[in-house]
């Protein structure tokens, strides 16, 4: 496995790209797109570093070899067959051993979230990185054969490399069928999510993924989202054991860890790019919620 560490900072902000080392930060050409491990990897000598794509959803899957990944700062190590997923606006990086054997899906996230409209329980599954092995000890293990998951993205590249009648609706029958294979292999049963209550929290994410910066008021995300406020806290307890609140300062804290660990900007800018005017009040919340303050961190963050 190439042995140079993840994380390297180079740049002042988070490298945002279409597909790794392209610039831009809107959609790929087609909606989707699909491509070995190895055609870009080896390009750049088999280490993706920490980047993001602010529109895109990815999935990666290892057939066979060894990779480390890294998911907003949590650190993987992999052996095939394994599979990732990374929403949108995730930090993400990887180090691949050479001739790695597998595919890096590509797609625009929203337009994976209107494929899984029909099923309000699968969505939030996939809203948060996801990480499955079934051939490491280490990470986290995945129910089942990875069988149905290796037919599905098989399925999917021969579909996209091919110029059959109705590719397009082929593409995305082939997608969803990949999207259920990982979300049955996620440990722990997925009943009792096709219920409003996921409906709801799903979109209060989304709202705090689109306004954190702003920090927003939880009764004015809730009025947005047609429930009390009591009613989203009680959602929010019930599905992930924390208030509405708790998820909106989450996702500042998440904001500004990545932000310490992947850029060179002053605290003060950081804070004052997450809503804080006041710089004090901002080493308050970090480290009460975080455990250290940004300067601590960010040093801790650097030594690996």
């Amino acid at each position: 496995m190439a042995s140079s560490p993840l994380g390297r900072r180079e740049a002042t902000a988070l490298p945002a790209y279409q597909l790794y080392g392209e610039a831009g930060t809107g959609s790929v050409g087609e909606r989707l797109h699909v491509e070995t491990i190895s055609a870009r990897s080896r390009l750049h000598e088999w280490e993706i570093r920490p980047h993001r794509h602010e529109l895109l959803f990815q999935i990666l899957y290892m057939a066979h070899g060894h990779a480390e990944a890294q998911l907003d700062g949590r650190r993987h190590r992999l052996a095939g067959p394994a599979a990732v997923t990374v929403p949108a606006a995730t930090a993400h990086g990887f180090v691949f051993e050479p001739g790695i054997d597998g595919w890096i899906v590509t797609v625009q996230e929203l337009h994976v979230r209107q494929l899984l409209t029909p099923e309000p329980g699968l969505w939030p599954l996939f809203e948060r990185p996801t990480v499955l092995a079934w051939g490491s000890d280490t990470a986290p293990c995945a129910w089942g054969s990875p069988a149905q998951v290796t037919d599905a993205v098989a399925a999917l590249a021969g579909e996209f490399a091919g110029h059959r009648r109705w590719r397009h609706a082929a593409i995305d029958a082939e997608l969803a069928r990949l999207l259920l294979a990982l979300a049955r292999a996620l440990p722990g049963p997925a009943d009792g999510l096709a219920t409003e209550a996921p409906q709801h929290l799903s979109r209060y994410r989304a709202l705090v993924d689109a306004r954190f910066r702003l920090q927003p008021s939880v009764a004015s995300l809730a009025a947005e989202l047609g429930i009390s406020t009591t009613q989203l806290n009680r959602i929010c307890r019930a599905q992930l054991g924390k208030g509405a609140l708790d998820l909106l300062h989450a996702r500042v804290a998440l904001e500004a860890q990545r932000q310490l660990a992947y850029t060179n900007q002053s605290i003060k800018r950081i804070g004052m790019d997450l809503g804080f005017a006041d710089p004090g009040y901002f080493t308050r919340f970090f480290q009460r919620l975080c455990g250290l303050s940004p300067t601590a961190w960010r040093r801790r963050a650097h030594q690996g």
